[in-house]
């Protein structure tokens, strides 16, 4: 399993995602879940992935190399697609192509082939936009109303968002809150690990303002797992207790 977030702002879009592939205890290892198509200037466009690896690979190759369907042209990519609308189509459509492909054959052998995807991004010209595309290739959107989506192991990473990101909130501060999230989830769940990639896009520009890669001995997460954990510790602490703890201590 993995864990990703894509958080949409006003200003931008931060990504993050892990990187650990777990198809049992004694079989674990580490690949990339946040994918770049990037042409600076003209367009960038960040797909994440969970779920089955090799419906995941496949549906990238073919995001990569193209699909007919969408438009009316013989083979798009995510390099050709006019609108982030039409990337996430793009998406449904391969990930349909995939499991539609293989699906019967892998559920013969009593595997589970279903994968799920984030994309967002923006295409020069075109707004900026996030989508979440289910197994069955059909997708929602982020709005100002639900301004973050996460795929995978979503729950433990999910109440530091849901109280702290706005469509407001700088990108360093959202970046920031990502980052929390995946050490929550890490710290919950053993199919999340690290190495974290985390992706930061300001609007308009058609480029990754940064792109990093987080390792366990990155100084930064370190400082900022363990003041979380210490703060939470003390607000706990400084918590009243219940109205009727009288009753208890007699």
């Amino acid at each position: 399993m993995t864990y990703c977030l894509g958080i949409m702002l006003n200003d931008g879009l931060v990504f993050a995602a892990d990187s650990r592939t777990n198809a049992g205890v004694d079989n674990i290892s580490t690949y990339r879940k946040l994918h770049v198509f990037e042409e600076p200037g003209e367009r960038l466009i960040v797909v994440l992935s969970a779920g089955n690896l090799a419906t995941t690979q496949s549906v990238l190759s073919q995001l990569e190399e193209g699909i007919g369907g969408i438009e009316p042209v013989a083979s798009q990519t995510l390099y050709t697609v006019s609108s982030m609308y039409g990337a996430a189509q793009l998406v449904g459509d391969a990930l349909r192509n995939v499991t539609e492909r293989h699906g019967t054959h892998v559920a013969a052998q009593d595997a589970d082939v279903s994968a799920t995807f984030l994309i967002g991004g923006q295409i020069s010209g075109r707004r900026m936009r996030l989508f979440q595309v289910y197994s069955a290739g059909n997708f929602i959107e982020a709005t100002e109303d639900t301004s973050f989506l996460q795929i995978g192991e979503a729950k433990y990473g999910k109440p530091i968002l849901q109280r702290v990101v706005r469509p407001v909130m700088g990108l360093l501060d959202a970046a920031k809150c990502a980052i929390v999230s995946m050490d929550s989830t890490i710290r919950a769940n053993i199919s999340v690990a690290l190495p974290l990639d985390i992706l930061v896009y300001r609007k308009d520009s058609c480029r990754a303002a940064t792109h990093q890669r987080i390792h366990d001995d990155d100084p930064y997460f370190t400082r900022v797992s363990n003041q979380w954990g210490e703060g939470l510790r003390k607000l706990y602490e400084e918590l009243p207790n219940p109205a009727w703890g009288d009753e208890v201590d007699r």
